[in-house]
């Protein structure tokens, strides 16, 4: 263990819980009983979705900024972030009533903009910049050096660690018997590595499992390369944990204190959030997902016990709801995409909708090309199966009846320039 990674102690730790007492809620922990009876164990919840700023990044930031000095508070502070964190860092801009400066990249979606601006108030600025955080993160680091103000970390800072910290305490204290199981969402680390730290200080013998999403593994890379690793071509579709590379303190404490690293594919998470929603009406984001979406794979192992899962956030865009319907149905075989060639004939769509489709069998996408003097037209066609074990037979009607032309689903770079 690093002499820097003994630093997150309990009682510092404790003294941030004290500082953080006025200003963060001491969120529930609620049993769930659906998936308390799915996977007959006790499962419960830490509800982080439920903070004011609706995710637990306030903890860290604003025990970052009051570790500041008089004299640091009064330049300011500035951050990089694309949701939550900016939302954290406006709020504690606010309750302390300091200037600070947000850079966000350009696409970041407005309602998430608008939600930092509420926070923040007339002590914030937004400041728009750049296509990706590393572009808004290097505007930021510039203007900070620039201006002589305080950089607020997202995760790779001691204080920020140790704020997301104070939640482990909350569950210890929270929980009436002991815990066997606790899983993390793991994007930067700071929460995994604050967190990891208290339990193993405090309840050694709980299972720690760390949580990433499967097209953003930064920290399971790491953690099988044994340093620090940083993954250059990521999925950011849960943007609250895709990272490139986590930070370097926060690896060698998760590397100590983790007690495995775990993947989950983001049609699961997608599939989660829905089930979340319809069954028990909580709103989450896809970070926000991560640590129930990986239960299915400890089913077995996690029989009998008692299990926290970490609601990490609900900061989720109502324009994504589609995407994530479709991600879903997609990772559970209910749709599917094809090219179809279809004969330049007449008639020849009549029989595709009624000798190779099933009874069943919804179209949801259709794209047609016709070309003349070809003996065949392709059309990008989605379908939908009330069952995932007709494609295959689906499939075969296509191939016998030369309709098939390519299957899209498994081929992620045509899928993504074709629909």
């Amino acid at each position: 263990m690093t002499t820097e990674t003994q630093y997150i102690t309990l009682g510092n730790v404790t003294k941030a819980a004290s500082l953080l007492r006025d200003v963060v809620l001491e969120t529930p922990l609620q049993k769930n009983q659906f998936l308390s009876e799915k996977h007959e164990a006790n499962i419960v919840f830490k509800r982080e979705d439920l903070q004011e700023v609706r995710s637990y990044k306030i903890r860290g930031a604003y025990h970052k900024i009051s570790s500041l000095s008089a004299e640091e508070l009064e330049q300011g502070v500035v951050c990089a972030s694309a949701g939550n964190h900016a939302q954290g860092v406006a709020y504690s801009c606010k309750a302390k009533e300091i200037k600070g400066v947000i850079f966000m990249p350009t696409p970041t979606p407005n309602q998430k903009i608008e939600q930092v601006k509420m926070f923040g108030g007339e002590y914030i600025e937004v400041v728009l910049i750049g296509d990706t955080y590393d572009d808004a993160s290097d505007a930021a680091t510039e203007y900070c050096h620039k201006n002589k103000m305080s950089f607020v970390h997202p995760f790779h800072d001691i204080k920020v660690i140790e704020g997301q910290a104070t939640i482990a305490l909350e569950i210890l204290a929270q929980s009436k018997m002991p815990i066997d199981y606790l899983f993390l969402p793991v994007g930067g680390g700071g929460l995994a590595a604050g967190v990891s730290s208290i339990f193993k200080a405090v309840s050694p013998k709980t299972k720690i499992i760390g949580v990433e999403p499967k097209g953003a593994p930064s920290m399971s890379v790491s953690f099988a390369n044994g340093f620090n690793t940083k993954v250059e071509n990521i999925d950011k579709f849960i943007d609250g944990a895709s990272v490139q590379k986590v930070g370097d303190l926060n690896f060698e404490i998760c590397k100590d204190h983790l007690d495995e690293m775990v993947t989950v594919p983001e049609g699961k998470v997608c599939q989660t959030i829905l089930d979340l929603y319809n069954k028990n009406a909580i709103v989450v984001e896809p970070a926000g997902a991560l640590t129930t979406a990986v239960l299915d794979l400890f089913s077995v192992e996690i029989k009998g016990k008692n299990v926290v899962c970490l609601i990490s956030g609900s900061n989720n865009d109502i324009t994504r709801t589609e995407e994530i319907k479709e991600r879903a149905m997609l990772y559970s075989g209910h749709k599917h995409y094809f090219i179809v060639k279809f004969p330049q004939r007449a008639g020849a769509l009549r029989e595709f909708l009624n000798d190779i489709l099933g009874p069943y069998d919804d179209i949801t996408h259709f794209e047609y090309s016709k070309k003349h003097n070809r003996e065949s037209g392709p059309a990008i066609v989605g379908l939908e199966l009330k069952n995932p074990n007709d494609l295959g037979e689906l499939t075969a009607r296509m191939k016998r009846r030369k309709f098939f032309g390519e299957y899209l689903n498994d081929k992620p770079d045509l899928f993504q320039v074709l629909v």
